[in-house]
């Protein structure tokens, strides 16, 4: 029973791209989206089966289909693992899932490419439970590369724009630098353990006496790379900016609940094995905080509203792994929850925004908003206050929980975690003043064509945002329901202690003051002296820096686009072209010997007879002589 819901839970999602590919355009736009949005509610519903399931049964279902691989010592099973961590993944990632299917009806209905991009939406769902429920790395690597794969499929949709093209081939090449790190870990830990299985590999670490931490740390670190790639850390986080060329729905379901949470689900599934290296947590925590850092910072000037989410994604994501480092696996879930809320819906909503303006991005070219959409600003301004930390709202719990477990830990850490989130509170409000307040800045026509978004739209935009307003009360202090729900993945929640003191209730309050003093900066300067930024020309001194992204983009290509470039060209010019001669010298030896032995072939009887008697006495001489 338990195996055919799980069989339909992962392969639901697979039906809808299957139908979608083959009969998608025959079928008409309307009910090709339909069948895509039921299909992703359908393991919606079995989520929510495995969900109750798991009270009685809390070690968790672990399925097992048939053997993989069997070599040597190592035997690999396919199955899933349907325990309380992938089934909290998969509630929100089909939850979140189906809300954005059925966003796109409504959204990509002038798109004559409609069916594709359900089916491309299908199959990426499908790719991502197959991560979240693979009982083993292997499983989870097959979808790792699959969600990848459907990145590059979904952000260069529009294939007919080329930098979009170049936006999706990025996305692809930079996830496969980290896959590669991933790769090498997982080969690493199956050669120290003889197992890829999670359940496996935990009671094989716990009970080795002799573990050699040097490879350990090694493969621990080879993870860590790969999560990088995924959820777009420093190094390799600049995919994720460009990713915004795919169409809004997209960037909602890649940035806010799926593909760069996989790299946070991979580190807390693995818990067992980054508690035994505490120098690679130390070096996640730091990248962590880095990255929530500089990317808050370049926030801080973008003037494309989907730019803005998406530094802000990146940010969020850097202080998830800065809770990650610091071993507060169970707070980097919470915010990966409660941000999956708040984010999917301010994305949503920008792309309510565009739609409503015909294809504008540029924050400068709006303005006045609120009165002809207010669904879309009420809805995006709860989640701004989430996100920015503001009592109440969900994000306000998730992220004080970060800065605490920071402050115990590592103060410089918590320094700049505390100025990244008050960061963030003003670029958030930055691009909701600019975005909703003081008078419309954009063409007449856009402003005679003004008007709320339909209820497809609306309706999912509402729900998120009810979400990102209650979600914080899964994890409330000193009485969190999610931590108990977590105990059986990370057991020392068990014993470990939630109350909070004079110091716990002071760092609350600087935080909520930070987070009111960012939204007061955006205030003052954009609503009340309404300030609008200039043009790109107009932008010079640091400023400029952070718009470029610190240029980032241009060192990589200096350092590595072109030199692999001029290497290629090296190969083809010099080695290839030399190659290629020594080789064609070969056949041309070959030609001008074959030309020779030709002109014996010239049909004449008695030379062929000649030649017979010729090698007979040849043969008749060397057996006699041989004697």
């Amino acid at each position: 029973m338990n195996t055919t819901i799980a069989l339909l839970l992962v392969l639901a999602p697979f039906a809808g791209f299957l139908i979608n590919v083959f009969f998608g355009k025959s079928i008409g736009k309307t009910v090709s989206g339909i069948i895509g949005t039921l299909t992703v509610a359908i393991s919606f519903a079995t989520s929510i089966y495995f969900f109750s399931a798991l009270t009685a049964e809390p070690k968790g279902f672990n399925i097992t289909l048939f053997d993989w691989i069997h070599v040597s010592n190592i035997k690999i099973d396919f199955g899933f693992l349907l325990d309380q961590l992938s089934v909290l993944w998969l509630l929100f990632v089909t939850g979140i899932g189906s809300l954005i299917h059925l966003y796109s009806i409504s959204y990509m209905h002038d798109d004559e490419n409609m069916h594709k991009f359900f089916a491309y939406l299908n199959l990426f769902v499908f790719f991502m439970i197959t991560l979240v429920v693979g009982s083993n790395l292997l499983v989870l690597f097959i979808g790792w590369e699959g969600v990848g794969l459907c990145s590059y499929l979904l952000i260069g949709f529009w294939y007919k724009n080329q930098d979009y093209n170049d936006a999706a081939k990025k996305a692809f090449i930079m996830n496969r630098i980290g896959d590669l790190g991933l790769l090498i870990g997982i080969f690493i830990l199956g050669y120290l353990f003889s197992t890829l299985d999670y359940a496996t590999l935990k009671t094989a670490i716990a009970g080795a006496t002799n573990i050699d931490l040097y490879w350990l740390s090694a493969a621990a670190l080879c993870l860590f790379i790969g999560a990088t790639g995924k959820s777009a850390q420093i190094p390799l986080y600049t995919w994720l900016p460009d990713a915004m060329a795919g169409p809004t729905p997209v960037s909602a379901l890649i940035h806010a609940a799926t593909m760069v949470t996989a790299g946070i689900f991979m580190i807390t599934r693995l818990n067992f094995v980054f508690d035994l290296t505490p120098d690679v947590q130390s070096i996640i925590a730091v990248i962590g905080a880095i990255t929530a850092l500089v990317a808050a910072t370049i926030g801080l000037v973008q003037n494309d509203i989907k730019k803005v989410l998406a530094y802000s994604t990146v940010s969020q994501l850097g202080l998830m792994f800065l809770a990650l480092g610091l071993g507060a696996y169970e707070v980097a879930v919470f915010h990966v929850i409660t941000h999956a809320f708040f984010k999917a819906c301010l994305f949503l909503g920008s792309g309510s925004v565009i739609h409503a303006l015909h294809g504008e991005q540029d924050m400068r070219k709006m303005g006045g908003l609120k009165k002809a959409m207010p669904i879309t600003f009420i809805t995006m301004l709860v989640s701004s206050l989430a996100i920015s930390g503001v009592p109440v709202f969900s994000g306000f719990f998730s992220k004080d929980e970060i800065l605490l477990t920071a402050f115990h830990h590592n103060i410089p850490l918590w320094v700049v975690a505390s100025v990244a989130s008050i960061m963030t509170a003003f670029y958030m409000f930055r691009l909701m003043f600019l975005t909703f307040f003081n008078e419309f800045r954009g063409t007449e026509e856009q402003k005679h064509h003004l008007h709320e978004s339909p209820a497809l739209i609306t309706f999912p935009l509402i729900v998120l945002a009810i979400l990102a307003t209650i979600g914080g009360v899964i994890s409330l202090p000193g009485n969190s329901w999610l931590n108990h729900y977590l105990i059986p993945i990370l057991p020392k929640l068990a014993s470990a202690e939630h109350h909070l003191g004079n110091t716990e209730y002071l760092l609350m309050a600087v935080a909520v003051v930070g987070g009111l003093v960012g939204i007061g900066l955006a205030y003052a300067k954009y609503n009340k002296q309404n300030t609008v930024p200039g043009d790109d020309a107009s932008i010079t001194g640091f400023a400029k820096v952070l718009y470029n992204k610190y240029y980032l983009d241009e060192i990589y290509n200096s350092l590595f686009v072109k030199s692999v470039n001029e290497l290629s060209k090296f190969f083809r010019d010099q080695v290839e072209t030399n190659l290629s001669a020594f080789v064609f010298g070969f056949g041309k030896v070959t030609t001008a010997i074959s030309l020779q032995g030709k002109k014996v072939q010239n049909g004449s009887v008695g030379l062929y007879l000649f030649a017979f008697v010729l090698g007979l006495c040849a043969i008749i001489s060397f057996l006699f002589l041989a004697q």
